[in-house]
């Protein structure tokens, strides 16, 4: 009965464990300063960008070319999201984040119809 019981300790730790490791994986800040480099309608553009995260609340500012534009988006899970809106209009981008520091997926310039991708990695 010891035996069991020690048995059944053990597999209840180790699934604590794993659930508190997933736990950690998904819920990962992505706070910090990040390099844009877009790539929409055979125009080619980098930028910085600086994320807060709080919760699935991102802020921030980036920098394209027009100036310094002030971004608001959603964190849930892998999938990023924010926008700004600049000198073009409204600048959305939608992606996958490959933890810690890469994110990938698509950037929309609504107001012109433009879509192309972008990647975006994290500097600090």
């Amino acid at each position: 009965m010891r035996r069991l019981a020690l048995l059944f300790l053990l597999a209840a730790s180790a699934v604590g464990t794993y659930a508190v490791g997933t736990y950690a994986v998904d819920s990962a800040s992505i706070s910090g300063k990040w390099h844009v480099h877009t790539s929409a309608a055979g125009y080619e553009s980098d930028y910085a960008c600086t994320f807060t995260q709080k919760d699935s609340d991102l802020t921030g500012s980036c920098n394209p070319d027009e100036g310094t534009v002030q971004i608001s988006g959603k964190v849930e899970g892998k999938l990023i999201s924010w926008s700004y809106k600049g000198q073009y209009g409204n600048i959305s981008f939608k992606g996958t984040l490959d933890p810690p520091t890469k994110i990938t997926g698509k950037v929309t310039a609504a107001d012109y119809g433009v879509e192309g991708e972008f990647v975006a990695t994290q500097t600090q």
